[in-house]
């Protein structure tokens, strides 16, 4: 089985990155739960981008788990600082690694 990244980028509606950080917690929550999750990372580009980045043990746990975020978690605040006109999404099998 391959490791899979999934790259989510997005602006926010008027909130800022810590903000946004911070009501995460229960989504993180629910990260740490699923099959096949191994680690998350959140950053901001210099333009206020936020790139959402998420290693999973194989594209198919990051798609599994991508499709249950919406209805398992839909009550997430999060959902509503992201403006959902700027979602960029994608999971993609790990080609090569270097630790």
């Amino acid at each position: 089985m391959t490791e899979a990244i999934e790259v989510t980028t997005f602006r926010l509606n008027g909130r800022s990155c810590a903000e946004f950080i911070a009501a995460n917690a229960d989504i993180d929550a629910w990260l740490r739960r699923q099959p096949g999750f191994l680690s998350r990372r959140i950053a901001e580009r210099d333009d206020g981008t936020i790139v959402d980045l998420l290693i999973w043990a194989s594209a198919e746990a990051g798609r599994n788990a991508a499709s249950g975020i919406m209805t398992e978690m839909g009550h997430s605040p999060v959902h509503a600082m992201i403006d959902q006109r700027t979602v960029d999404w994608t999971v993609a099998p790990v080609r090569h690694s270097i630790v």
